[in-house]
C-alpha cells in the first residue's frame, strides 16, 4: 500500500511541476480548430454517404 501512496504522490508532483499546461487562449484555439475538422469531416462523410446510396439505387433499379 505504501508503493502505491507513493506512486500517488509522485503523480501528482510530477503533473504539477513537470507538465506544460496550454494556456487558457491556446485551449480555445485548438478547441475550435477540432470543431471546424469535425464538422468539415462529418461534410465529407455525409456527402460520401448521399454518393454511395445514389449508386446503389442505380444499380438496384437495374435488376
Amino acid at each position: 500500500m505504501a508503493k502505491f501512496v507513493e506512486y500517488i504522490k509522485e503523480s501528482a508532483d510530477d503533473l504539477m511541476n513537470k507538465v506544460s499546461w496550454p494556456t487558457w487562449k491556446e485551449l480555445q484555439s485548438s478547441s475550435i480548430v477540432v470543431a471546424i475538422a469535425s464538422l468539415i469531416i462529418a461534410l465529407i462523410v455525409y456527402v460520401m454517404d448521399l454518393s454511395f446510396r445514389n449508386v446503389l439505387e442505380v444499380l438496384y433499379s437495374l435488376f
